[in-house]
């Protein structure tokens, strides 16, 4: 899995755990509690109380598991993209097959995580995500990669796209799971260029968020899998 170090952060990253299972819930919550700039908002054991509670709450990230009772966590990926788009969801999900990762990202999910990753690992991720906007470790994104293609999308907007060849590389590389800092590093510039670049790809794609670019970069045809060693 690709991990970048976690910035400091200034401000609290605030949460909410949806989950079924309580006892897996608590656990991740007092996991987060032991972290300084993580609160931990609100907890909810169904769909239908995850997206009343980030209604109310307005977290920064929801963990949120696919396989919730009375509405299931890629509906409620679906309400809360729609109705509360300052929350980023972040699936934390015991299923890593290319199906439920497909569907979890075109229903608006942010990132998606294994339920068997270490703990310490998921602190960092959650860290990274809050940071970054995007989580999706490489097999996973792989996995993301190959139902594109099966799909078979067009690539009839990808001659529309008028990104630099810069651009293209950054976007290839944020297809790696690599972070600004990494990416900086990998092309001998700034974080601040690689920000630069960044939101140039966001308007010419028509897009909000890094999980969103490479997605439609992919889908375009303007970048392709590149599995890690």
């Amino acid at each position: 899995m690709i991990l970048a170090k976690a910035k400091s952060v200034a401000r609290k990253i605030t949460v909410v755990i949806a989950d079924d299972q309580t006892l897996f819930r608590e656990g991740i919550k007092d996991l987060l509690e032991n972290e300084k700039n993580i609160q931990v908002v609100g907890e909810a054991a169904d769909g239908r109380e995850a997206l009343r509670l980030v209604k109310k709450v307005k977290p920064n990230v929801i963990l949120l598991d696919i396989k919730l009772p009375h509405m299931d966590g890629i509906e409620a990926t679906r309400q809360i993209h729609k109705d509360c788009p300052t929350t980023n969801v972040l699936i934390l999900s015991g299923y890593e097959d290319e199906a439920h990762v497909m569907e979890a990202i075109q229903a608006g999910a942010n990132g998606y995580l294994s339920k068997m990753l270490p703990a310490s690992e998921l602190v960092n991720a959650l860290k990274t995500f809050a940071n970054q906007g995007v989580m999706i470790p490489q097999p996973v994104m792989s996995k993301l990669i190959d139902g594109l293609r099966n799909m078979g999308s067009a690539n009839t907007e990808a001659s529309l796209v008028a990104l630099t060849k810069t651009e293209i590389k950054v976007l290839a590389l944020l297809g790696r799971g690599m972070s600004n800092k990494e990416i900086a590093g990998a092309l001998a510039c700034s974080v601040k260029t690689v920000k630069n670049h960044l939101n140039s790809m966001f308007q010419k794609l028509n897009v909000s968020n890094r999980t969103e670019a490479v997605v439609k970069g992919i889908d375009l045809g303007l970048i392709s899998a590149e599995k890690s060693d």
